[in-house]
């Protein structure tokens, strides 16, 4: 059996776009979205550059602002594409670092497990997500805006 891990990160600064803010799909009730060409879910963003990272091929960029010049915005989109490109790798486990002063992500982790599974055809206990403010020590736990890591593990047999 073979092995890979792969790591991705994304960050996007608030911005006052009356765009929602959604992470991994779900949306959180604040006055301001984050500041990208598509629907800036960090979250997702950082998934697809993990996938990435284990494909070879990169997604965001090039190939994603195709897709926003056609109107596809929708981030989830972005990890289909991504995972077009596993070719028999199966995921194991992914594992989320949020850093972020606002909003606070506790209260909507198993919603976002739940979507994640979904996307990902995987179990809600093989996603981990956990969420620090990092003491205020970065633009991200000042709330100037959302930084996330993302780690997948996946096998081929």
């Amino acid at each position: 059996m073979k092995f890979k891990t792969g790591l991705g990160q994304d960050s996007h600064a608030f911005e006052n776009n009356n765009k929602p803010l959604l992470l991994a799909g779900v949306k959180f009730n604040t006055d301001q979205g984050l500041r990208a060409n598509s629907d800036g879910d960090v979250l997702l963003h950082a998934l697809t550059n993990a996938i990435s990272s284990i494909t070879g091929v990169n997604i965001l960029g090039a190939k994603a602002d195709e897709l926003c010049q056609q109107h596809i915005t929708d981030s989830r989109e972005y990890v289909t594409l991504a995972l077009v490109d596993l070719h028999g790798w199966e995921i194991q486990h992914v594992a989320f670092s949020i850093e972020c002063l606002q909003p606070k992500i506790s209260p909507k982790i198993n919603h976002m497990k739940n979507n994640l599974a979904t996307l990902l055809s995987i179990s809600p206990t093989d996603i981990g997500i956990t969420a620090t403010t990092g003491e205020g020590l970065s633009a991200f736990g000042r709330g100037e805006g959302i930084q996330v890591l993302c780690i997948i593990s996946v096998t081929q047999s």
